[in-house]
């Protein structure tokens, strides 16, 4: 497919960081959201909401200028984002790239939607979830999430 000047690039190339691409279209500020980026920290950002893409019609993009994702960053963004792709970029080039894979088991990620589960009280402990096809299952009171996971992210 040729290429039209009109087409230009909607966000800059990076000399180093991360480019999460793929994300699914609407879900960029939840990916911000999971790897701790706010309008308080210092991180450089991009990010382009609902690019047309031939594969899954609109997806968002986000790069991180001088950062690389952690593993747990990456299974986080999973819930939201499965079809997401990492790209380690370095001297402006993609040094690595991986796609990511959704975790069984969640510690510490998600906020149990009943008020009554032990993760919720004082306790010191964190929330722990199973990853089902049909959601996530609270492993302390039998809760189960099974839609609009990002609203539940701590």
């Amino acid at each position: 497919m040729k290429r039209d000047a009109r087409d230009g690039l909607l966000i800059s190339p990076i000399e180093n960081g991360t480019v999460i691409d793929h994300i699914t279209g609407g879900e960029a500020l939840n990916v911000l959201k999971i790897i701790g980026i706010t309008g308080a920290t210092t991180e450089s950002i991009s990010v382009a909401t609902n690019v047309k893409s031939g594969k899954v019609g609109k997806k968002d993009i986000v790069k991180i200028v001088n950062r690389e994702l952690r593993k747990e960053e990456v299974d986080r963004i999973a819930l939201i984002a499965p079809k997401a792709s990492i790209n380690i970029i370095r001297n402006y080039e993609v040094f690595e790239k991986k796609g990511v894979e959704i975790p069984r088991l969640l510690t510490g990620v998600v906020r149990c939607p009943n008020p009554g589960c032990i993760s919720n009280t004082n306790e010191p402990i964190l929330s722990r979830f199973e990853v089902l096809p049909e959601g996530l299952h609270c492993l302390y009171c039998d809760q189960k999430i099974t839609r609009d996971i990002a609203s539940h992210l701590i």
